[in-house]
């Protein structure tokens, strides 16, 4: 194991909470083990950590976080996705291998969705010109995760959103009978109408989505009145 994974995992287990841990694990349908750390503990261990050893050497760094991303607590997955996107500066492109790790091991949308749209949505504006090359695939894949990725990597992107790749992704599964997708797609489409109602407005009236991509899509438009 990396010096680094053992520092951090060290440390985590000073402060975990066996108590808190259990209701956690019931939280995410035991689907993994945590040290039961809330948050905002969290954030302030890390802080405290990164101050005294700082992140693994670039060259190390995603070496580290693939070996975090296999270790059996949760919180070090958290911990693997926010280093990564703390070293975003220094990506290379190659990173991409291991977003797609990520994505696609130990996947819940606990991670899913931060590295979606913090890590992928990141890459994508780092690299404009290798988006299509990248989201395609993963629009196409068998995995839902990355499906899911596809369609909210562009959270945030305001008036920068390329509708037509949403678009794309989201008519490859508006007739999905997973859950996933259909909040995904929902999720999309309301953090888009802050920035253009009417395009959404429009889109939805125009294709046959869920019920639930509508409802979630329709949120902020019928709540504020967009």
């Amino acid at each position: 194991m990396h010096t680094y994974c053992k520092l951090i995992a060290r440390e985590f287990e000073r402060h975990a909470d066996a108590e808190r841990a259990v209701g956690a694990e019931k939280y995410m349908r035991n689907l993994f083990a945590f040290y039961g750390i809330a948050s905002p503990q969290r954030s302030e261990i890390t802080k405290a950590f990164v101050k005294e050893h700082g992140y693994p050497h670039e060259k190390e760094l995603y070496d580290v976080a693939i070996e975090l991303w296999a270790m059996d607590k949760r919180e070090l997955q958290y911990f693997a996705m926010e280093m990564l996107y703390a070293k975003r500066k220094q990506w290379k492109e190659d990173i991409l291998s291991v977003l797609e790790h990520t994505i696609t091991h130990r996947s819940w949308w606990d991670t899913v969705d931060y590295i979606a749209s913090k890590l992928v949505g990141e890459y994508c504006k780092k690299y404009p010109e290798l988006t299509h090359e990248v989201i395609t695939p993963w629009i196409k894949s068998d995995n839902m995760w990355l499906n899911r990725t596809a369609i909210i990597f562009q959270i945030g992107y305001k008036a920068k959103t390329d509708t037509a790749l949403l678009t794309k992704a989201i008519l490859a599964h508006k007739e999905s009978k997973e859950f996933f997708h259909q909040k995904a797609i929902g999720w999309a489409l309301r953090s888009y109408s802050y920035t253009n109602a009417e395009w959404v407005k429009t889109f939805i009236a125009t294709h046959t989505l869920k019920p639930l991509s509508v409802r979630e899509g329709l949120k902020a438009i019928n709540r504020d009145g967009l």
